[in-house]
């Protein structure tokens, strides 16, 4: 049981192609291999994605990462290791009267791994939907004084703040809110993992090596998730070439703002050899004192910001991931296609007795001559057979891959109005607090500018 704690802290091939900024439109044509969206349908879709979002459990419930904590315990080869845990809230989303107190909320610790656990078990599970991406293991784009250590204070907090962002992603979706082994993650502390693992989920997922295949292999793509799959890695290349520049803007921002300190130590030591200007000496050094400290918290306000940006990044492997399973299933269909085709054709040189290509069936027959009346009968009716079961296995996988277009485009949609939307209102966030970061250094000089006045 759990403890409770009051803490506070498809298949046609469309002719257009299609961008994240652009929503689908094309003209059906009957080819075994992907069915592309109307776009009335993709507006349908939408529609109904949005009405689906009532349902979603975080309506229904509160969910919080409220702490991390450090603590020190062997791992799986009897080896003492340090780790951090969280702590995660939750309470029933109710309407809280005037002067009422809220419910106290259920907790429980997770270790980043169980994180971990749950997104593969959600990747391979719902291979149509962009899942949410964790927030990153070990720092990446870092400036020289920001900690790279998992473990710093600093890091921890913002992973804390990453894992939140994860659970209330994966808590708002129509689709993923609803899975009964999410739900466990956030009630049930123990049994949880392995409650995963027998759900067989490990079982289903594509080799990479499978993947890497489909992706060289598929003979008649879908030029939309083509298109996806390229928007994905340009995105991928833009965040990464946007965190360098921002890292090394924050360098060297920190020195420029860091040198002025010393401004201050050189005002202090003049108001002491001097009589009538010394108090306004003095009172500018304080100033520029204070205009080299104030680098500190507004470094640690902008790394909010570029941690919405490494959200997306990550976010464009969640893309080519199901780009990737698209391929892996239009290869499938293609290849049940194509044993299709080849077995009517063998029905039909064996009813002629018409040999179109060279087999070593052929060969047998012209060297040990023609089989009998009842052997051929034999082969027809069990070629008879095996294509019927082969007409059932393609319409099985066609419709498969039809479905998967349809859900996955679905939710192509959903995530191309929610990137928008966040990237828009972080990038307005990050250009207000650059001005007010700039009206505070014009009211540091302006302040000084009064203290030489007064001298």
């Amino acid at each position: 049981m759990r403890k409770r704690c009051a803490s506070s802290a498809d298949s046609d091939n469309s002719s257009s192609q299609v961008m994240m900024a652009d929503s689908a439109s094309s003209d059906e044509v009957a080819v075994i291999g992907n069915t592309d969206l109307t776009s009335s349908e993709s507006e349908n879709n939408l529609i109904n994605t949005m009405v689906e979002r009532g349902t979603a459990l975080l309506n229904k419930m509160e969910i919080n990462v409220a702490e991390a904590e450090k603590r020190t315990g062997k791992n799986t080869v009897n080896m003492q290791e340090t780790y951090t845990v969280y702590l995660i809230e939750t309470r029933p989303a109710e309407t809280v009267q005037e002067g009422g107190t809220p419910a106290i909320p259920d907790t429980l610790w997770r270790r980043y791994s169980e994180f971990e656990l749950l997104r593969m078990y959600l990747l391979v599970t719902y291979p149509y939907i962009i899942i949410p991406p964790l927030p990153e293991k070990r720092a990446e784009f870092v400036w020289h004084k920001l900690s790279a250590d998992n473990l710093d204070p600093d890091f921890v907090e913002r992973r804390r703040v990453g894992l939140e962002n994860f659970l209330l992603r994966v808590a708002s979706h129509h689709v993923l809110s609803n899975d009964k082994i999410f739900f466990n993650f956030l009630t049930e502390e123990k049994g949880w993992r392995e409650a995963v693992f027998e759900t067989g989920f490990q079982d289903k997922a594509d080799p990479r090596l499978k993947s890497l295949s489909a992706m060289f292999r598929v003979k008649n793509p879908d030029k939309r998730f083509i298109a996806l799959k390229h928007y994905g890695d340009e995105l991928n290349t833009i965040i990464s070439q946007l965190l360098r520049v921002r890292a090394r803007v924050a360098d060297r921002l920190y020195g420029v703002y860091k040198v002025h300190g010393n401004y201050g130590r050189v005002f202090s030591e003049w108001s002491a050899i001097e009589k009538e200007m010394g108090d306004g000496l003095q009172s500018a050094g304080h100033h520029m004192d204070t205009y080299a400290a104030s680098i500190d918290d507004i470094l640690e306000e902008e790394e909010h910001y570029a941690d919405q940006l490494k959200e997306y990044y990550f976010y464009t492997d969640a893309v080519r991931s199901v780009c990737r399973k698209h391929e892996l299933i239009q290869y499938e269909l293609e290849m049940v296609a194509q044993d299709f085709a080849n077995k009517k054709q063998q029905k039909e040189e064996l009813a002629t007795g018409t040999v179109r290509v060279f087999s070593l069936k052929g060969m047998t027959s012209k060297l040990f001559g023609q089989e009998s009346q009842e052997q051929r009968e034999i082969r027809l009716a069990a070629l008879e057979q095996s294509i019927c079961e082969g007409e059932e296995l393609v319409k099985l996988k066609n419709t498969e891959c039809q479905e998967f277009v349809r859900t996955a485009w679905e939710d192509i949609e959903r995530f191309k109005e929610q990137k928008d939307r966040d990237l828009r209102e972080a990038l307005i966030s990050y250009a207000i607090m650059q001005i007010s970061m700039c009206k505070k250094g014009i009211q540091v000089w302006s302040n000084a500018k009064e203290c030489f006045n007064k001298m």
